[in-house]
């Protein structure tokens, strides 16, 4: 919409590297046409210049976040290990026939193990041991609920 003459003005008040030198100038324009990564062309096998600061990676939030729950969940670990058991979760314990420091992984076992035993479809519909499934899916949630599992 603007004649050449008046282009050219318009342009030059959207420089944005104005401080910026020639050759650095340069050398982002010509990183920012790869994307500022390697291209399968071009074979690096040692940096020459430093890098920019805008393209120095610090790590994701992803990452960050990954470490900062797996320390939380450490530390919610390590609280359940230290503190008294509840009635019910003692009971829980019990019903699963588990001793109380058992491990997650001890626990997820032990409870599939009590399914396929009390199940109605092992036991040919025999409902005898239906009170059985039924403690066992209980202590199960109870110890989900509190962190257990």
């Amino acid at each position: 919409m603007f004649c050449p003459q008046h282009t050219r003005e318009y342009n030059k008040g959207y420089n944005f590297a104005s401080n910026l030198s020639d050759p650095v100038t340069a050398r982002y324009q010509k990183e920012a046409a790869s994307g500022s990564r390697k291209t399968w062309g071009t074979r690096v096998d040692h940096v020459t210049e430093m890098p920019l600061p805008s393209t120095v990676r610090s790590g994701t939030a992803k990452t960050l976040n990954a470490r900062k729950i797996a320390a939380q969940h450490q530390a919610t670990k390590a609280d359940l290990q230290r503190r008294k058991l509840k009635v019910l979760e003692a009971k829980a314990f019990e019903t699963l026939g588990l001793s109380q420091d058992a491990a997650p992984e001890e626990i997820r076992r032990r409870y599939k193990q009590m399914l396929k035993l009390h199940h109605p479809d092992a036991n040919r519909g025999d409902r005898n041991s239906e009170d059985e499934l039924q403690a066992a899916i209980d202590a199960h949630k109870i110890l989900k609920l509190n962190g257990f599992c």
